[in-house]
């Protein structure tokens, strides 16, 4: 069972790069992603890891269970989607799209700008949701396994 756990990881990891649409798009599952100064990206798709703006996003950004940062004076042209973690903004950053972030909290700057709808579902409940039912068949799994042994 632990082959095939290591086997699905492996694959999932060497497959990331083809989610990419194009060169300036980034995707990563447990590697954080950093866009340098004087660097664009195009959309972002991030799983267990953390995206750093240092520079400019034209495109989406996506999280699962990590943090978006945006310096200063940096700016995401697209939507921002996090869940359990958080969104951090700085000073004169700016997001032009939606922006949620579901089981996680918006760190904003007074002058931060989003141009966009907000929402923002801080209670870390909100986890279960999409993993109740994975959660539910584990625990199911779980219980059989025990009752045959």
């Amino acid at each position: 069972m632990h082959r095939w756990l290591i086997a699905a990881a492996l694959l999932l990891y060497a497959a990331t790069p083809a989610l990419a649409r194009s060169t300036e798009d980034r995707a990563s599952v447990g590697g954080d992603i950093t866009i340098m100064e004087n660097e664009t990206a195009g959309d972002i798709a991030c799983v267990f890891c953390s995206v750093h703006v240092h520079g400019d996003v034209k495109g989406d950004v996506a999280v699962v269970l990590r943090s978006v940062t945006v310096d200063s004076d940096r700016s995401i042209k697209g939507d921002v989607a996090v869940v359990g973690g958080d969104l951090n903004m700085s000073d004169a950053s700016e997001i032009g799209g939606d922006v949620a972030v579901v089981a996680g909290n918006a760190k904003l700057a007074p002058d931060a700008m989003i141009h966009g709808s907000r929402s923002i579902l801080p209670v870390r409940a909100w986890l279960l949701v999409p993993f109740g039912p994975l959660l539910f068949l584990i625990g199911l799994i779980w219980l059989v396994v025990y009752l045959v042994r």
